[in-house]
Order: structure tokens, then C-alpha cells, then sequence
């Protein structure tokens, strides 16, 4: 069952306004409403991302990162020498 890109939005929109909400009210560095409406906005993303694929073959310029990722590229990022870095069109 697919979800209408434009319902998908509403709920990301919405999901960002939730971690504004939160965000404001923080209660110190390990605010469990802001992690939480944190992930809720990760989710709500990728709904939406997934939804606009599905409907119309197009996605948005973003992208959202896990913690493992960081981690890795914090971790080859030591390895890489700069004259080995290129950018690559897309």
C-alpha cells in the first residue's frame, strides 16, 4: 500500500514542527522529547522520501545520516590522503 506523497508531507511537516516544539523546551543535553521528536523527523523523511519515489521516480537533495555512518567516516577519513580526494558530479 502506497501513501500519497502529499499526506507523507503533511506528516513530515508536521514531525518539524513537533521538534521545533521540542527543541525550545529543552530540559538539558539528553532531552528525551528532543531525541525523540529527532527520530520522529528522520522517520516522517523517509516516508516521505520513499512515498515521492514511489509516485513520481524523483527525490529530495537530502539525506538522512545514522550514528554508524558518522562513524565510519570518522574513522576513514584518517586514511584518506587530501591528493586523493575528488569530487564527483551527480
Amino acid at each position: 500500500m502506497s501513501i500519497d506523497p502529499r499526506v507523507a508531507l503533511q506528516s513530515l511537516t508536521a514531525a518539524l514542527e513537533e521538534h521545533l516544539i521540542a527543541a525550545s523546551a529543552r530540559r538539558g543535553e539528553g532531552d528525551p522529547a528532543v531525541e525523540a521528536a529527532f527520530f520522529a523527523v528522520a522517520d516522517a523523511f523517509e516516508v516521505y522520501e520513499d512515498s515521492l519515489y514511489e509516485a513520481y521516480s524523483e527525490v529530495t537533495p537530502l539525506q538522512v545520516f545514522d550514528d554508524d555512518e558518522e562513524d565510519e567516516d570518522e574513522d576513514n577519513s584518517e586514511l584518506l590522503d587530501e591528493d586523493e580526494l575528488e569530487i564527483l558530479d551527480q
